[in-house]
């Protein structure tokens, strides 16, 4: 079976992926081992997203915007401040024209829209559950599955993850290291509307993310603890932890319960030395790996996913051949450089209020206060925080190619 792309990985950027160029024309197999019905569940995955503002111009060009329509709950503020401290700096949408800074969507609402997209899509062909063997020649490649199907295009994309086995099989490289910390995750109900407002409250153990959930009493929290603290936290009861969050809070949300069961996922950064190899192109995790610290880490998936549909369509149209070496560097110049800057900025966004002590918080404190102040400053990070700086594809200006 030949298709204009092989994807290996079926997950939120991968899928994704298979959709934009669907919605250019470009065919794609899709293989992912998992059964993707059984990610949409809670008790999979209970965590949430940020889709930035420009990631969400891409979903509706793709016809993707119902799930944030449906589903999404509107981030129309951001407030950053080191810890309790009444300075602050708070981004708020209405300062602009642009509508949300972006939208917080479940996990698995997600991955539902995006399965329901993948059945209506006559170009996208989905193995799942199926493991594939990929042999990548200056010819093309093959993806061997486990039923004997083998699969044909001129280029292999890894959509795989954070372990991916193309980009290791590849022999290419990553940069990494891990945190000593852990990210709890769980969901409260509130008695007093959030407004739409997402707090980013830094503590030295890392950031407290309250999240806006489309009911106005609803949150998602993502707290990031240490490492040697974070059993301690998943064993408290409801009430316990109900407590801990309304101190870490201060309380600006009124009386809170945990509604979900809290969940810990380990936090570690890596960066891919190239993106791309012969007939490989590594998007998502597969690529990069950041700390939550702002959101970005799946929006950088996402703004992958723009960059390398862009950089395909146009080589389909021009008559090149999808897995040419021209075409690949396009998109690793493309997208790397970037990737870099924005990892590079949020690692030590993580180190620079990690620091202890009451100089580097009051310096921190002021330094928010004083962003609050400069306009063109504060315009700036609220641009790179709807994803709307740099080269942007076509895609995230919600443009087809």
């Amino acid at each position: 079976m030949q298709h204009d792309v092989i994807i290996i990985g079926g997950g939120l950027v991968g899928m994704t992926l298979a959709l934009a160029l669907d919605a250019h024309g470009v065919t794609s197999a899709v293989v992912d081992a998992a059964d993707l019905g059984a990610t949409t569940t809670s008790e999979f995955d209970g965590r949430v997203s940020a889709i930035a503002s420009a990631s969400a111009r891409m979903f509706r060009a793709i016809g993707l915007g119902g799930v944030l329509d449906k589903h999404g709950g509107a981030i129309d503020g951001i407030r950053v401040t080191d810890g309790l401290s009444p300075l602050n700096l708070h981004f708020d949408a209405a300062e602009g024209d642009a509508g949300p800074l972006g939208w917080m969507v479940e996990n698995r609402l997600l991955r539902t829209a995006l399965l329901e997209a993948q059945a209506k899509a006559a170009g996208l062909t989905l193995h799942a559950p199926a493991r594939a063997v990929v042999e990548r020649t200056k010819a093309g490649v093959t993806a061997t599955l486990g039923d004997g199907t083998v699969l044909g295009a001129p280029l292999v994309v890894a959509a795989d993850g954070r372990r991916s086995a193309l980009r290791e099989a590849a022999g290419i490289r990553a940069s990494r290291w891990t945190y000593p910390n852990v990210a709890l995750v769980t969901m409260i109900e509130h008695a007093d509307e959030h407004g739409g407002v997402a707090a980013e409250i830094f503590y030295p153990s890392g950031p407290f993310a309250v999240l806006p959930m489309r009911d106005p009493h609803r949150s998602a929290i993502v707290w990031t603890v240490d490492e040697g603290d974070a059993p301690g936290y998943l064993k408290l009861g409801p009430r316990g932890l109900s407590a801990e969050i309304a101190r870490a809070t201060g309380g600006y949300l009124g009386d809170l319960q945990v509604i979900a069961p809290p969940s810990s996922y380990p936090l570690s950064f890596h960066h891919a030395g190239s993106y791309v190899a012969e007939r490989l192109a590594l998007i998502g995790d597969a690529a990069h790996g950041i700390h939550p610290i702002a959101g970005q880490g799946l929006n950088m998936g996402l703004r992958d996913v723009a960059a390398l549909t862009e950089v395909l369509v146009d080589a389909v149209r021009t008559g090149l051949d999808l897995g040419a070496p021209a075409v690949l560097d396009r998109y690793d110049r493309w997208r790397r450089v970037d990737n870099m800057a924005v990892a590079a900025a949020t690692d030590t966004l993580n180190q620079l209020f990690a620091l202890k002590g009451r100089a580097p918080a009051a310096v921190r404190r002021l330094g928010l206060a004083a962003v609050e102040r400069i306009a063109p400053l504060k315009r700036r990070f609220m641009a790179e925080a709807r994803g709307e700086t740099g080269d942007r594809p076509k895609l995230l200006l919600g443009e087809l190619v």
